[in-house]
């Protein structure tokens, strides 16, 4: 089996946590395979640049945090390759695992032991007069933002051809299940149980007051575009692409077809909350 390593920008930690798993991956008969783009080169491991790696993988290791497993869903997500998340991060939603735990993890994974979890994923087209459509996939969510200055941002928002809001706010946040724990969250926008087909819709600081968060389904199409007199917008897509949003251009998403393999920890979606949100525990005990 072919074993990928994605790797946590700040390489201290990872790269020891990788130096510990790349003799055993090899000792146990399998390929590790590492990126150019990390610039590691451990002994006995496959190099390859980001544009292949999906395809000269069959599972992905991510040695990092939620934002490593952005990137890795960026990579693989699409050829439908099982990502596993060693937690080197600080809250780690997704990234189930400790470094403690990586080895034993990895071994299950590569076993058939651990289950799946798949992932909802955006599709995000954007789609500018005189240009092709260009499409991007969000795990967490997709953002409309003001650059460099700060101020409102005019926004209508339909589904399915239908005006939900002409939003008056900071920003607009459409988020996964996976993502309403990130942006979203402090954003004051609904936590939505990962497994459910729905994104939420969360404005930035709104303008009106009765502007609230919404919840719509994943299969319906949710399309944006500005006022007429907006500059200076941003689109961003899981913080990992981003383009100029300008009045004219129009955004839709919709459920990508393809949802990011996620390997399941043996904690619920509950556990985490209680563990990193620090959620009270409820005890019968002396209950009325």
């Amino acid at each position: 089996m072919r074993v990928g390593f994605i790797l946590k920008p700040d390489k201290t930690q990872a790269g020891v946590l990788l130096e510990d798993l790349i003799p055993w991956v090899l000792k146990e008969g399998h390929v590790p395979v590492v990126t150019t783009e990390d610039q590691v080169s451990p002994a006995g491991a496959q190099i390859v640049p980001e544009e292949n790696f999906g395809s000269e993988c069959d599972l992905v290791v991510c040695l990092g945090g939620d934002g490593t497993i952005l990137r890795a869903a960026r990579l693989v997500a699409d050829l439908g390759r099982p990502v596993l998340g060693i937690n080197l991060g600080q809250l780690g939603f997704l990234a189930g695992f400790s470094p403690a735990e990586a080895q034993e993890g990895l071994a299950g994974a590569i076993a058939g032991k651990l289950k799946c979890s798949p992932r909802m994923r955006l599709a995000v087209t954007y789609k500018r007069a005189g240009a092709e459509p260009v499409t991007r996939h969000a795990l967490n969510d997709a953002v409309i933002h003001q650059g460099a200055m700060a101020r409102l941002i005019d926004v209508e928002a339909y589904c399915d051809g239908q005006l939900i809001a002409a939003y008056r706010a900071d920003g607009l946040i459409i988020a996964t299940p996976t993502g309403s724990t990130a942006y979203n969250m402090a954003a004051g926008g609904p936590i939505v149980v990962p497994g459910q087909a729905a994104m939420a819709i969360t404005p930035i600081c709104a303008h009106a007051l009765t502007n609230r968060p919404l919840v719509i389904g994943a299969r319906s199409t949710l399309r944006l575009q500005l006022a007429a007199d907006a500059r200076g917008v941003i689109l961003t897509v899981d913080g990992q692409w981003a383009t100029s949003f300008l009045p004219g251009d129009v955004v839709e998403m919709t459920e990508s077809q393809q949802p990011l393999l996620l390997f399941a920890s043996q904690q619920s979606f509950f556990d985490v909350m209680r563990d990193k949100l620090h959620w009270g525990v409820r005890t019968d005990k002396g209950a009325r």
